[in-house]
């Protein structure tokens, strides 16, 4: 005899509950491979063993959810599914979506969709030097730039200083063409591509015309004191050990510094060893740094692209 779960939900709720043509339903049902049936305001979730354990938690979790008045979508359905599967400890995934980032655009507010995002943007809140470090996709270059946004509108620094190491130049972009903004923007794209998300285009075309937004690779870093200023250092698995150590100690007064990186994906001769490496090793236990690792978990991009990163782990364990 077949054993089901039971819950209630209300009007509203049930309606946000099977989603747009059922697709929180058929994302349930495939992520937890089971039969899910819903008449009127009853949900019902057959019991199977694998899952027994899960889902007296993931129901009370999205009963809460959706008690709280918040969006219910396949994304977020997926992540909790996962994380509950994953991980051993609790996740108060209300708290989570409550927080918000506050930017410069219509869309008003950025949300962390992530337990690792929310720690994330509380570390940052907390300390002046925060280190990012985890797979792509994950938020960590996108976040950071929502929070210095953030504080910038706020007034709580004066500018914003996007850094990023050009590896595959050498660091000597003298031969390519242009002035230095067009020289390093290649490799600054990403950046650019987050800000016009959270600021109006001629916010930016300003703010760069004023010196209030400053984009320049890493080797244009040296001998400067940054004060009253939020820099975010991209792509600092492709630093040195020299390098980072110069970065870090441009540190000024009133200024955050956020480093992100991914360490597995080093594009530094073999010899050299990763400034984002060696820093794991020095840095940790300081008070004012904090260093936030990102897991497969936490990509939020497309599906497949976690299915991709999973393969490129499970070949390296081999």
């Amino acid at each position: 005899m077949k054993r089901n779960i039971s819950f209630y939900l209300t009007n509203i709720q049930i309606k946000e509950f099977c989603g747009s043509a059922d697709n929180n339903i058929k994302v349930l049902q495939e992520e937890l491979n089971t039969n899910i049936v819903v008449r009127g305001n009853e949900v019902k979730i057959e019991i199977k063993p694998e899952i027994e354990n899960l889902l007296p938690e993931l129901v009370r979790q999205i009963s809460e959810l959706l008690e709280s008045g918040e969006h219910l979508s396949p994304r977020r359905l997926k992540y909790i599914i996962r994380h509950l599967k994953e991980f051993d400890e609790e996740i108060n995934i209300t708290e989570v979506f409550k927080e918000k980032i506050k930017i410069g655009t219509k869309k008003g507010f950025i949300k962390p969709k992530t337990k690792t995002q929310q720690q994330y943007i509380k570390a940052i809140r907390e300390n002046d030097i925060v280190f990012g470090i985890g797979p792509a996709g994950t938020g960590k270059t996108y976040l950071a730039m929502a929070m210095a946004v953030n504080y910038l509108l706020a007034k709580k620094i004066e500018r914003i200083i996007l850094v990023r190491p050009a590896v595959e130049a050498g660091e000597k972009l003298g031969f390519l063409p242009g002035d230095l903004i067009q020289k390093v923007n290649p490799y600054l794209r990403p950046l650019y591509d987050a800000l016009y998300d959270m600021l109006p285009n001629t916010n930016i075309q300003e703010f760069m015309n004023n010196g209030i937004l400053e984009v320049a690779p890493l080797a244009f870093m040296r001998g400067r004191t940054l004060n009253q200023s939020f820099i975010i250092l991209d792509e600092a698995q492709n630093t040195t050990i020299e390098q980072m150590k110069m970065f870090l100690t441009r540190l000024g007064h009133n200024s955050k510094a956020v480093i992100t990186g991914d360490i597995t994906q080093i594009d530094l001769p073999n010899s050299q060893e990763s400034g984002l490496v060696h820093v794991q090793k020095i840095l940790k236990g300081i008070k004012g740094i904090e260093f936030i690792y990102f897991s497969q978990i936490d990509v939020i991009r497309h599906d497949l692209v976690q299915k991709i990163i999973d393969a490129y782990e499970k070949e390296k364990k081999k």
